[in-house]
């Protein structure tokens, strides 16, 4: 019988395990916990860490590569799937063979340090470590050899080099052996254990740090976020990533190689796996917006100005959102599965009782019935510019992530009714540990820098649309 199984998310209030952030794992006794035992609990519990391809929030849904595998699992078992979210990377192991949770579902690479403390299961992905450094300033203008000559690409080269990167990692093991083998130093610079290699990346993109390391899918999938990042050295072999279970559950393990080994024969594993780190943003040359003649912005403006109305906008700016949204193809689909002109995501087809997504004139109804739904949430926010950026931003990203910024904001002495500078900030900045397990917190980490593009372009473009419309407007044009 297929299973009902909800999904918990539990955040847990961890100790630190070291000053000096080591994982102690070896120092802790681990529980006796196998296959019948998780079965009589009815849930598997899932240890791993909020990050763009392991487990993250949507739009209010749960995503993510790792996410979806376990699901998958997890409904193979007839259980349900409890995520575990650890704060500290470095407390993965040490958390699973306290009993924490069953299941480490986060990609570790299989090496001999760990293989003495955790059993592996069947290899998902292999990968290799590259190195994440910065495109030149000004590498758009430049010629390709002249780009090439500015990075790194013959790993002799990182000598001397700070290279940023947490302890108890492959990576920290990998740039220690490469030391040894081109036969000097490489400047090793630890990073805090609480720091996701995603934030070292952001870091490096930010200008803040010079070099991190990698692994290739991970800098793959962060590289549509920063174009400016370079990831094509690679500084190791091919090394395998695995989920982690304990020791003392063979039964578990052999449950999980069997539905790998199943998994890994039939299409949809090949399809979750492309769906996240092969369907990249392609960069591709397309105007701001559409070449209508006579003020016109694209084929749908009647409707547009309709619906605009209905939320007392400028119609321009209603039109410039359904722009960023679907760049006016009403038959896009989103890799999360937004459909149509507004990009409306499953459960708010379902909501406003969406047919046909495809439909323009039906789904930019629906859409407007959201923004409607979401100005009544924000009414709040006294004034009413900064309101509509509210409104977007929530569309985007969820009313309940930006209620979190909010909440930063009010604690951390910025303006809550305020966006630029306030509460965006406070957004964007819930993609950091110490954020986004802030007390006053609830709903985890957001990537916040995409819902502050969003606004920010939304609002550009509208700029432009506004002056053409304008002057379209004027007599004699």
């Amino acid at each position: 019988m297929k299973c009902f199984w909800k999904i918990f998310v539990a955040l847990l209030a961890l100790l630190l395990v070291s000053c000096g952030g080591h994982d102690r794992s070896s120092d802790v006794k681990e529980v006796n916990l196998d296959l019948a035992a998780i079965k009589k609990s009815g849930s598997l519990r899932a240890i791993t860490t909020y990050g763009a391809t392991s487990y993250f929030i949507y739009r209010g849904r749960p995503m993510g590569y790792e996410y979806e595998l376990l699901t998958r699992l997890a409904e193979h078992l007839n259980l349900n799937l409890e995520i575990v979210i650890a704060k500290n990377l470095d407390s993965l192991i040490s958390m699973l063979k306290k009993g924490d949770g069953d299941i480490i579902a986060h990609g570790l690479a299989i090496t001999r340090q760990r293989k003495e403390r955790v059993a592996f299961a069947t290899p998902h992905t292999v990968t290799r470590q590259v190195l994440v450094q910065r495109l030149p300033e000004n590498w758009r203008d430049m010629k390709l050899h002249e780009i090439e000559d500015a990075l790194i690409r013959n790993p002799i080269d990182l000598i001397g080099k700070k290279v940023h990167v947490r302890r108890n990692t492959s990576y920290y093991q990998r740039l220690i052996n490469l030391s040894e083998e081109i036969g000097d130093e490489i400047d090793i610079e630890l990073a805090p254990g609480d720091l996701a290699t995603e934030d070292l990346i952001a870091m490096v993109a930010e200008g803040e740090i010079d070099y991190t390391v990698a692994d290739q899918y991970i800098a793959a999938i962060n590289k549509t976020y920063y174009p400016d990042l370079d990831i094509k050295t690679v500084i190791s072999f091919p090394q395998r990533i695995a989920w982690a279970i304990r020791k003392s559950s063979p039964q578990l393990l052999e449950a999980v190689n069997d539905w790998i080994y199943e998994m890994k024969k039939g299409l949809d594993y090949h399809v979750l796996y492309n769906k996240y780190f092969k369907n990249t943003k392609a960069f591709k040359r397309r105007k701001e917006f559409s070449s209508y003649p006579g003020g016109r912005i694209s084929a749908y403006d009647d409707q547009i100005k309709k619906h605009a109305a209905m939320l007392n906008w400028d119609w321009s700016l209603l039109a410039s959102m359904i722009y960023q949204e679907s760049r006016f193809d009403p038959e896009t689909e989103s890799w999360a599965g937004a459909k149509g002109l507004m990009q409306l995501m499953p459960a708010m087809t379902e909501r406003f009782g969406l047919e046909d997504p495809s439909d323009p004139q039906e789904n930019i109804e629906a859409g407007t019935r959201y923004l409607l739904y979401l100005k009544e949430l924000w009414g709040i926010i006294p004034d009413s510019l900064e309101r509509i950026k509210f409104i977007l931003a929530s569309y985007n990203v969820g009313e309940n992530h930006v209620s979190d910024a909010r909440r930063l904001a009010d604690k951390y002495g910025a303006d809550p009714d305020l966006w630029e500078g306030n509460v965006a900030k406070y957004l964007r900045l819930k993609s950091k540990k110490k954020y986004y397990n802030d007390a006053v917190v609830k709903y985890g980490y957001c990537r916040g820098d995409e819902p502050y593009k969003y606004v920010k372009e939304i609002f550009e473009r509208y700029e432009h649309y506004r002056r053409v419309i304008e002057f379209n407007s004027k007599p004699g044009t």
